[in-house]
């Protein structure tokens, strides 16, 4: 069971970031970024049988969400 969860929540914070990356506006963009967030938050969460590994992993993907955002934030402003 344990298992499945950390699946679950690795799975979806790529997913999010994966729509994230192909999202057009700052918006969607920001609602994907906030969802990544979410899960960061649930792998903080004792009780919830969440693994370190799980936790450093989307930690990671928080982090590349993170970066991703600024830089196209950066480039929007360039092109506007």
């Amino acid at each position: 069971m344990n298992t499945d969860i950390n699946h679950i929540i690795v799975n979806g914070a790529q997913i999010a970031f994966n729509k994230m990356r192909r999202a057009q506006s700052f918006n969607a963009r920001l609602y994907y970024y906030a969802e990544i967030g979410v899960y960061l938050e649930v792998s903080l969460s004792h009780g919830a049988g969440i693994t370190a590994e799980s936790h450093e992993q989307i930690d990671e993907i928080y982090k590349q969400a993170t970066h991703f955002h600024m830089s196209e934030n950066k480039r929007s402003r360039r092109v506007n």
